[in-house]
């Protein structure tokens, strides 16, 4: 009995969180009918409509093809004028969903939107459900090519994210279905192709939260992209670059993420590189370039670990030429 009252209490406040978002939806009263289900006091052919598409989550969610395909049906009946939008269409794709055939499901729902249905409700149902699709895509769902091969859809769930963000214009779901990639990007430690989405949406996106996230996201992906001493260092200089001007500008969010350690730690990665290329300078006998580097360490990271050993390696070259001259 617990957990039916439970259903009916979500289904509510999904009510009212989709009434929220319709922009003519009145501000209603709700009642327990003894019938079970939540009925609004002053009965509206909205509040119908939105019940009908929270009812066809719960379906799709436990795949109930022919229980959703009622529900659209019954809905057809009770709005005639929504035989003005390609509805078959959209049923399609639902029942594609339901079944989880998620190619032919994104293919229905892109013929849908196309329509351009802006005014319609379904408009926008039918990016969370291709953002749902590409979510689980990203997320390693598996596809079949060329009829045999299965493979994990990031490419194809990259897509369909990237259509979202060009085709919802200020729609949340834009924003979404691209941080959606980048952040699919990180997890996959494709840290550069992460960067340059971070940045492509810092460029798309000048104000809201979304512009301290993504100059955050840059920097952790530059750093998180080097590879060690042996290879180039250039994205820590970006790296910190980033850093220091998200310490600029957020200050207070700068010191409770421990910027200022980071950048410590970054000094120590750069001044250690420099360190190394000092030390294949003085293996190969090159003594003035290796003592160059080595200066350049003490002089530049002064507090680092790597500009003690730089000044050690120094004293020891400068003996090594006393000890030759005596």
């Amino acid at each position: 009995m617990m957990v039916k009252y439970r259903t009916q209490l979500i289904i509510l406040l999904a009510i009212f969180m989709l009434a929220g978002q319709a922009r003519t939806a009145p501000l209603e009263t709700w009642q327990l009918e003894e019938g079970q289900d939540w009925k609004s006091v002053q009965t509206k052919d909205e509040d119908k409509y939105l019940l009908v598409i929270v009812r066809t989550e719960n379906l799709i969610n436990t795949g109930q093809t022919l229980d959703l395909f009622e529900e659209w049906s019954e809905l057809r009946k009770e709005f005639p004028e929504i035989a003005k939008q390609d509805l078959d269409t959209f049923i399609e794709a639902e029942l594609f969903f339901c079944d989880r055939k998620f190619a032919k499901a994104a293919t229905k729902y892109n013929k849908f939107i196309d329509k351009d249905y802006r005014e319609s409700k379904l408009y926008d149902l039918a990016f969370d459900r291709l953002f749902r699709i590409a979510e689980a895509l990203l997320a390693g769902r598996k596809i079949t090519v060329l009829g045999i091969f299965r493979i994990k859809g990031y490419a194809q769930g990259v897509r369909i994210m990237e259509s979202i963000t060009d085709r919802a214009g200020d729609k949340p779901v834009g924003i979404q279905a691209a941080v959606a990639v980048a952040e699919s990007y990180e997890k996959r430690k494709m840290f550069n192709e992460a960067h340059l989405k971070w940045s492509e949406i810092s460029w798309q996106w000048k104000t809201g939260r979304i512009v301290k996230q993504a100059l955050l996201s840059m920097a952790q992906c530059k750093q998180a992209a080097y590879k060690g001493p042996k290879y180039n260092a250039s994205g820590l200089d970006t790296a910190k670059t980033y850093y220091e001007n998200y310490k600029l500008r957020y200050p207070q969010d700068a010191e409770n993420l421990g910027i200022d350690e980071t950048l410590m730690q970054i000094d120590e990665q750069i001044a250690y590189k420099q360190l190394t290329i000092g030390l294949y300078y003085q293996r190969t006998g090159k003594t003035l370039a290796a003592n160059l580097y080595f200066q350049m360490v003490s002089r530049n990271w002064p507090e680092s670990k790597s500009a003690e050993l730089a000044k050690q390696a120094i004293a020891k070259n400068l003996n090594n030429v006393e000890t030759k001259n005596e």
